[in-house]
C-alpha cells in the first residue's frame, strides 16, 4: 500500500489560487472551493483513486461548489457514492471512464444526493457515449416503511425505496428510453441498471420511528473482483435509513461517512481505513447569518461539526481525513483547526474534482 499522494489534479489546484481568491471575493465561498472547481485531469487506469467530484451540502446550490457525489476508481472500474447535482458533468470533465461503471452506491435518498440519478442513467448508457453496455447494480435503502411520527404525506406513495426510486426513472423516461434502443441501436436500459436495496439484519431494532442507527457490524452490500463494499446505518434525523460505506479495495481502504452525526457506527466503518471522506458543517456561519436556534439545532443535531470528524478520525485511526459535503462558508483553517484538535493526522478540506491515490 503506497503513501497517499494527490495526483496531477491536485497539484494544478496550485497554479489557481490566484484565481480562485478573485471568485472569493464575488461569491463568498473559500478560495479552495474556487480552485477545485477550476482544474480537470484525468485519473489512471492503475490503482485506486478516490475523486471529490462534487463536495457540496444541500439542495442549495452554492457556487463554485457542486453536489455531492464521490467517485472511487480501481484499476480502471468506476464506482459512483451518491449523485448529487454535477456530479455527469464532473464525472466527464475528470475524464472517468462510465463505460466501466461497476456500481453506484446511494448514501440516502435525500434530493441532494440522487439529484442526478436520472442523468447518471441517461447520459452515460451506450457504446455512442462511450458509456456503460454491461450491467451494474444501483446499490441503496430500501424504503422507510412510514415517515416520522407526527409527519403526514403530501405525495404517495411515502417512502419509495432504491428499487422504486429507479423503476420510477425508466418509466418516467420509457419513451426516450424506447426510441433510443429502436432509433440508435442502444442496449436495453432496464436490462443494464440494476437496482438492489440494502437489508438490515433481521435482529437489529432500528426504524424511522425508534432508533435510526443503533450500533451495528458493517454488513456487506456489494462485491466484485476488485472491491468489497460494506454498510453501516449512521444517524441523519429525521431520515431512515441512511448510510455511511466502507470500500475494501487491493491497494487500500476508503471509508464514507453520508450524512451523520458523530456516530459510532462511522468509527466501526472507517476502522484503520487509509481515507475516510466525512461530512460536515460549520454552524458559526449560520450564526452569524442570524438564523434561528431551531435551525442550527436541527444542523447539529443531524451533521457533525469539524471537531466531531477529528474526533471520529482519530478513534478509528484513518490515515487521511477529507472534509467533504461542506454545509456553510468557511476557510480552510477555519475548517481544519478543530479538527486538528482531536486528530492528528493528514486532513483535507477537499475541493470539487480532487484527486486522492492510494
Amino acid at each position: 500500500m503506497s503513501e497517499l499522494r494527490p495526483d496531477r489534479r491536485t497539484v494544478l489546484a496550485g497554479s489557481m489560487a490566484a484565481a480562485g481568491t478573485l471568485l472569493t471575493a464575488a461569491t463568498g465561498t473559500s478560495a479552495s472551493a474556487a480552485e477545485g472547481a477550476a482544474t480537470s485531469a484525468g485519473v489512471p487506469d492503475t490503482g485506486t483513486h478516490v475523486v471529490t467530484l462534487g463536495t457540496a451540502a444541500g439542495p442549495a446550490v452554492r457556487s463554485p461548489r457542486q453536489g455531492i457525489a464521490t467517485a472511487v476508481v480501481v484499476d480502471g472500474n468506476l464506482y459512483v457514492v451518491d449523485t448529487g447535482l454535477g456530479v455527469v458533468r464532473q464525472i466527464a470533465e475528470a475524464e472517468l471512464p462510465t463505460n466501466r461503471l461497476r456500481a453506484i452506491l446511494l448514501t440516502h435518498l435525500h434530493s441532494d444526493h440522487i439529484a442526478e440519478l436520472p442523468a447518471m442513467l441517461l447520459y452515460n448508457w451506450g457504446p455512442q457515449v462511450d458509456g456503460f453496455t454491461e450491467p451494474f447494480e444501483v446499490v441503496g435503502p430500501a424504503g422507510a416503511g412510514a415517515l416520522p411520527k407526527g409527519y403526514r404525506p403530501a405525495v404517495s406513495p411515502p417512502t419509495p425505496g432504491t428499487r422504486e426510486v429507479v423503476n420510477n426513472i425508466l418509466d418516467s423516461y420509457a419513451y426516450d428510453v424506447n426510441i433510443r434502443i429502436s432509433d440508435e441501436g442502444r442496449p436495453p436500459l432496464d436490462d443494464l441498471v440494476r437496482p438492489r436495496e440494502i437489508q438490515l439484519p433481521g435482529g437489529l431494532s432500528a426504524g424511522p420511528r425508534s432508533r435510526l442507527a443503533p450500533e451495528m457490524e458493517p454488513i456487506e452490500v456489494y462485491s466484485d473482483d476488485r472491491v468489497r463494499v460494506l454498510a453501516a446505518l449512521v444517524n441523519h434525523p429525521p431520515v431512515f435509513p441512511s448510510y455511511g460505506y466502507r470500500i475494501e479495495t487491493p491497494d487500500g481502504v476508503i471509508a464514507l461517512s453520508g450524512d451523520t452525526t458523530e456516530h459510532p457506527n462511522v468509527v466501526t466503518l472507517a476502522r484503520d481505513a487509509d481515507v475516510l471522506v466525512h461530512e460536515s458543517v460549520y454552524l458559526d456561519y449560520y450564526r452569524k447569518l442570524g438564523k434561528s436556534a431551531d435551525f442550527i439545532d436541527h444542523l447539529s443535531g443531524s451533521h457533525t461539526d469539524p471537531a466531531g470528524t477529528g474526533r471520529v478520525a482519530a478513534k478509528a485511526g484513518v490515515g487521511h481525513l477529507v472534509l467533504s459535503h461542506l454545509a456553510g462558508v468557511a476557510t480552510d483553517e477555519q475548517w481544519t483547526a478543530p479538527v486538528r484538535k482531536k486528530y492528528g493526522g493528514r486532513v483535507t478540506v477537499a475541493n470539487d474534482g480532487q484527486v486522492f491515490s492510494l
